[in-house]
């Protein structure tokens, strides 16, 4: 127990709304009916409001959450994600795909990137760019996309992995509404003073502008970057990381949708920082992402509207922050979620996952009779790895470079990175081997493999690789290479599948093909 722990949580107060707020009321007000539940949020205070990509998790969200998959996505705009393509990051002039879920299968227990990188030393004319050895990444250089179809379980099609692109306002609105309906209480208002127990120091209630107070046993601080609760009031630091992460700016501008709409994010590396380009139904979501003592806000906003494919539907919108993260998300009677708790940016995509993942750490760990010294260590505990984990992957996207000639990038490829970034550089460089640190690590070996290898880190074959013949290896790569181009070509047009979804119906059973849409390739070696 801790002090001024012993009153039972029948009352939770979310402070701030946006997609962290919303996303955490949703969740809970649908799986804990016993719980009041109130959300305050202030019209006057604008959200960030950019974060539009998604990696597959966001799925078991959505499960979680009880929101259906269709639905989501009429009302949001929503578009399919298959992942992720990264240009001029190892240097200009190359590209790469980082793609969810498999590449290619494996040869008993040697991976494809493994037996890719013995072909590539000992038979590199059979060889072809790594994204053409798994299905996600053909797939986007296709504009293709499909539900997964489980009635051929051999084909790569069968476990195809997704996610989503959408208007993270519309996603909050279509929260809102849905956590409204379950009994949750919205209150208007701006917080001008937090109100804590003089003794044990738990927030006891919060004060708005105009007198009115709320009261709660435990308070979520949605609040953003502002950090009301965790920040202001209990004084819980924050650990910067910006000597390994230097953007600390963005610029973000909407512009008017164009053909084809693609299943994937881009990322351009560009002067002091990157370039993000992310489609949806209705529009275009695009960002510069760079660091302010290299580049100055007016070359950035000038810089991203010079790379933009259609016209802009508004002005660039500046948001400031500071990479890094709360030395604890949860402290007393507050536990911060979203941008409260820390900050990465947004190369991979995981602003919404860090949310998703503190929710469902909230609720594994749901303080229904008292607040116990071992889940909030627990909890605080788990938090940190996960984002030093991500934090080590973005990373690595920047020190694995060859980019020469800017202050920016010449920085970054030669820094000294964080000890457990350079204990998976060595493995890597030694055998291409890999192991997750822990259960819950986020990144899985398939996105490092795509990530280091597309920007071009150097790495040994695994050595069992070499009692494979030869032409074994290049027979297997190829089977793989045939099938994965034929079933992307039978996958139908993105914007078209994107187009023909009904608005709302119970999501698509795992079974379920796209109409006039038959896949019976077998991943059997020889199959045709």
């Amino acid at each position: 127990m801790v002090a001024g722990s012993d009153q039972p949580v029948r009352k939770v107060t979310i402070v701030g709304g946006g997609t962290a707020g919303w996303m955490t009321a949703a969740v809970l007000s649908q799986w804990l009916s016993q719980v009041e539940i109130r959300l305050i949020e202030s019209e006057e205070i604008g959200t960030v409001g950019v974060g539009e990509a998604t990696i597959p998790h966001i799925r078991n969200y959505l499960a979680l959450a009880g929101v259906d998959e269709l639905e989501m996505i009429a009302a949001t705009k929503a578009t399919f994600k298959l992942g992720i393509q990264f240009i001029d990051w190892g240097e200009p002039g190359e590209s790469y795909i980082h793609g969810f879920g498999k590449i290619g299968r494996d040869m008993l227990w040697l991976h494809p990137h493994q037996l890719w990188l013995a072909a590539r030393a000992r038979t590199p004319e059979k060889v072809k760019h790594f994204d053409h050895y798994a299905l996600n990444c053909v797939a986007c250089l296709k504009n293709r996309f499909a539900f997964p179809d489980k009635r051929n379980p051999n084909s790569p099609l069968a476990d195809i992995d997704y996610a989503f692109h959408f208007d993270a306002s519309l996603f909050a609105r279509l929260l809102r509404s849905q956590c409204e309906a379950r009994g949750v209480t919205r209150i208007e208002g701006r917080i001008v003073e937090v109100v804590q127990q003089p003794e044990s120091g738990f927030v006891e209630r919060v004060r708005l502008a105009d007198g009115r107070e709320v009261d709660g046993d435990l308070f979520v601080d949605c609040s953003g970057m502002r950090a009301l609760l965790i920040g202001d009031a209990l004084g819980i630091g924050y650990e910067d990381w910006n000597q390994w992460l230097l953007c600390d700016r963005a610029q973000a501008v909407p512009t008017a949708s164009v053909e084809p709409v693609t299943p994937y994010v881009r990322c351009t590396a560009n002067k002091a920082g990157w370039q993000w380009r992310i489609p949806l139904q209705h529009r275009v979501g695009n960002g510069y992402v760079y660091a302010s003592q290299l580049l100055g806000d007016d070359e950035a906003a000038e810089i991203l509207l010079s790379n933009v494919d259609s016209e802009p539907i508004a002005d660039p919108r500046l948001v400031r922050f500071r990479p890094g993260q709360r030395l604890k998300a949860w402290d007393k009677n507050v536990i911060a979620i979203g941008l409260s708790s820390g900050f990465l940016e947004p190369l991979e995509s995981t602003s919404i996952h860090l949310i998703q993942t503190g929710i469902h750490r909230l609720l594994a760990m749901f303080p229904a009779e008292s607040f116990s010294a071992a889940d909030i260590e627990e909890y605080n505990l788990q938090a940190r790895t996960e984002y030093e984990d991500v934090r080590d992957f973005i990373i690595a996207h920047y020190k694995v470079t060859r980019r020469t000639g800017d202050p920016f990038w010449d920085h970054l490829r030669t820094m000294d990175v964080p000890d457990s970034l350079n204990d998976r550089f060595e493995l890597f460089r030694s055998s291409g081997r890999f192991f997750k640190h822990n259960a819950q690590e986020l990144f899985a070996e398939e996105s490092w493999v795509q990530v280091l290898l597309g920007q071009g880190f150097e790495m040994q074959p695994d050595p069992v690789t070499s009692f494979v013949p030869a032409e074994e290896i290049a027979g297997f790569l190829s089977d793989i290479v045939e099938v994965i181009e034929d079933v992307a070509d039978k996958m139908p047009d993105h914007g078209e599948f994107v187009r023909r979804l009904p608005p709302s119906t119970p999501a698509p059973p795992a079974a379920a093909a796209p109409p006039g849409v038959s896949f019976t390739l077998s991943y059997e070696r020889g199959a045709t």
